[in-house]
């Protein structure tokens, strides 16, 4: 049993490691196209369209 409880522990904190890691990984992506000068170009302009049409109707 107590082998069992150590093997576990183990995992839980390997996969927590692992799990951290790959988080990261994604956010470093998702941050690295986010702030892309054409992807925040195009937003601007799908914002000033929003606040067109949200303008004339409001």
């Amino acid at each position: 049993m107590k082998l069992f409880l150590v093997g576990v522990a183990v995992g839980y904190v390997l996969g927590a490691k692992a799990g951290r890691e790959r988080y990261e990984q994604i956010m470093r992506a998702y941050r690295g196209i986010v702030e892309h000068p054409a992807i925040q170009s195009a937003a601007g302009v799908a914002r000033a369209k929003i606040g067109e049409k949200l303008g004339r109707e409001g």
